[in-house]
């Protein structure tokens, strides 16, 4: 596989220069183009791609008679105001909602975003599915497997498009069993935790992480160590201060998954100064090569957070999680799961 090859979930963006390629990080749309339409929606997925999205992030549920659905709760109460449980409505009745934030869109399936993916023009678009733990695996992931064949792919099968997302190894071992073929993520807040994935090879595990839990020198540590084996990939979530998506593009990061899209290509635009001839080296501190500081710009709302107080913060909810993880250790391998539930189908 060289990187100029379509299979974005696995290449590295790349742009070439004068005298030498930079890596970027991807822009990855988190549940579609949030910050301009109602979540894991197909209009928020299409303004996504629109925009020059590399990939697109989604989260997936089962509803009563097995359909896989796009969203990201298993209640419809937030979005769609509706207090009841995805799993226990049929897709006849999920099919007539429309979410309560505007303009008002339907709940679509996963075999609806797959039908536009395969789409001519849009092969080189890559999806990251979050698999979420409220559901029987098994059940969960058959469904979802039956769905990928249903859908023909186009030129490019959707094993080289697809990534998916696992919380836990219960759910990694069950998609290798349901889904041989396909990339593994590991999502996670605690890069302490994830360091066990590191020494498995079959499959290769990828990683997709809070980002601000890699601020600092643990996350420096487990990037590195990441950044050994040259086949492995990180993306961080969810990333919507110009301030944190400057320091994934300093950090080296594959992909930065964000609501808000347009902002991160803002900010790639206006640091790299719109054009990849101008492009240069940038060190840890945010100076280039020759030594002129790069000024972030994009888009924003108010009065951003100094970076210093940003940075607290985010040494602060590590605090938070490096005790949590120490606590529920033997927890995490389950984690979502209910006691009990791991590998039994529902009846």
């Amino acid at each position: 596989m060289t990187e100029d090859q379509p299979l974005l979930g696995i290449a590295r963006v790349v742009l070439a220069t004068a005298n030498q390629k930079k890596r970027m990080p991807q822009t990855i749309a988190h549940r579609g183009n949030k910050a301009a339409f109602p979540e894991n929606s197909m209009a928020g997925f299409e303004s996504a791609v629109a925009l020059g999205v590399h990939g697109l992030e989604t989260d997936i549920h089962l509803s009563r008679d097995g359909v896989v659905v796009l969203s990201h709760d298993p209640s419809l109460k937030r979005c769609f105001d509706v207090d009841q449980k995805i799993a226990d409505c049929d897709w006849d009745y999920l099919s007539t909602l429309r979410t309560t934030r505007e303009p008002p869109q339907p709940m679509p399936r996963l075999v609806d975003l797959l039908t536009y993916l395969a789409e001519p023009g849009l092969e080189r678009i890559w999806l990251l599915l979050d698999i979420k733990t409220d559901d029987d695996p098994d059940a969960l992931l058959s469904a979802v497997a039956s769905t990928l064949e249903s859908v023909p792919s186009g030129p490019i099968p959707w094993t080289e498009r697809i990534v998916m997302g696992a919380w836990n190894d219960i759910f990694i071992t069950k998609t290798t069993t349901h889904l041989p073929l396909y990339r593994i993520a590991y999502i996670s807040f605690t890069p302490l935790y994830a360091r066990r994935f590191l020494s498995r090879t079959n499959p290769k595990i990828h990683f997709n992480m809070l980002q601000k839990s890699l601020v600092g020198p643990l996350g420096s540590s487990f990037l590195r160590a990441v950044r050994k084996d040259p086949e492995r990939r990180i993306w961080v979530w969810t990333v919507n201060d110009r301030v944190w998506m400057d320091w994934a593009i300093r950090k080296g990061v594959d992909g930065v998954i964000t609501d808000d899209p347009a902002l991160f290509l803002d900010v790639c635009r206006g640091r790299y100064l719109d054009t990849p001839q101008e492009d240069g080296k940038v060190d840890e501190e945010g100076v280039d090569e020759e030594g002129v500081e790069v000024v972030v710009k994009g888009r924003g709302k108010g009065e951003p957070k100094s970076k210093a107080r940003m940075y607290m913060e985010a040494l602060v909810l590590q605090a938070v999680i490096l005790v949590l993880t120490v606590v529920f250790w033997r927890r995490l391998g389950r984690h979502g799961m209910k006691k009990g539930d791991a590998g039994r189908k529902k009846t």
